[in-house]
């Protein structure tokens, strides 16, 4: 197997990251979605010596530039952050003391013409973070009616031409199939024309695809079970949950989630957000955001029941 390129992606929020999850040599955490290893690299270096690295994540190939950057220091697992439960029971661990989540795409995802993440690339409509499971995103849009279309890009894109663009899709289908980025972009432009071209302006096609990868790999739902059940089940008593979000929705998701002071001992007041630098010296970083939570000291029977 060859060695993957080296990466492309920048580690957002590192430095509020690493200081919020208050690391000690001899910790046991889990980076649920490891990617690059950029955060789990300087996650490693605070808990040593004794501490122990597990890195989760769904995409074979975020894994394997993991394992190039870490070696064999972390247990590097091909499984969703919503399984973790299951992964500490296989590796023989009750609970850990830190958990992340950056539920950010890598710019190594966004750059692969195989993946179809990217309006910018020019391959095939996939979208998929595990390409051994389901089908490729453009299978189900060139199945779906103009409701079904309009519905996921209104819900998970918060995409305000969704019923044009839903229109168009179906029309441009019937002469034919739309299977690549280029397509779907090109559609997309001529419904939005000069929208969001201006200097600053996200490209129109932003929130279409940020609602396709969604609805393909059903982020929100995983993130709202892990919220309400995994997290709290796999960490100890007054261990720490830091969640970097991308988006609104994802936002306050998290935060709903760790309103439950059942369940979260405190939690962030006001996510933490990139600094002007950062911004500048990685713009895609303009919309993270920081929230951390404790796990109440108690524990709450309702969680495993409804596991």
């Amino acid at each position: 197997m060859t060695s993957p390129a080296p990466t492309q992606h920048r580690p957002v929020l590192l430095r509020e990251t690493i200081q919020g999850m208050e690391l000690k040599p001899g910790m046991t955490v889990i980076d649920g979605t490891v990617g690059a290893a950029g955060h789990s690299s300087e996650i490693w270096k605070r808990i040593q010596p004794g501490g122990r690295l597990i890195g989760l994540d769904r995409d074979p190939e975020m894994l394997a530039r993991s394992s190039c950057r870490l070696g064999d220091s972390a247990d590097l697992i091909h499984a969703s952050y919503l399984d973790a439960d299951g992964v500490l029971e296989h590796l023989s661990v009750e609970k850990v003391d830190r958990l992340l989540v950056d539920l950010g795409l890598s710019s190594d995802q966004l750059a692969d013409d195989q993946r179809g993440f990217g309006f910018a690339t020019e391959g095939q409509l996939d979208m998929r973070f595990d390409m051994t499971q389901g089908k490729p995103v453009h299978h189900w849009l060139n199945k779906a009616d103009v409701a079904e279309i309009t519905k996921v890009l209104s819900e998970y894109g918060e995409e305000p031409q969704a019923a044009q663009i839903a229109a168009k899709v179906v029309d441009a289908r019937r002469s034919q199939p739309i299977t690549s980025v280029a397509a779907l972009r090109e559609i997309i432009e001529k419904v939005a024309g000069g929208r969001g071209r201006a200097a600053g302006k996200s490209h129109p096609a932003t929130r279409t695809f940020q609602a396709l990868r969604i609805f393909a790999n059903a982020e929100l739902e995983h993130l709202q079970r892990f919220l309400t059940i995994t997290a709290p089940s796999v960490l100890k008593p007054g261990g720490l949950l830091a969640v970097i979000t991308f988006h609104s929705l994802e936002d306050r998701l998290t935060k709903q989630a760790l309103a439950d002071r059942e369940v979260w001992a405190d939690s962030s007041k006001k996510p933490i957000g990139p600094t002007p630098l950062e911004i500048k010296m990685n713009p895609r970083s303009r919309s993270a955001k920081l929230r951390i939570g404790i796990r109440a000291e108690a524990e709450i029977d309702h969680i495993s029941a409804e596991s």
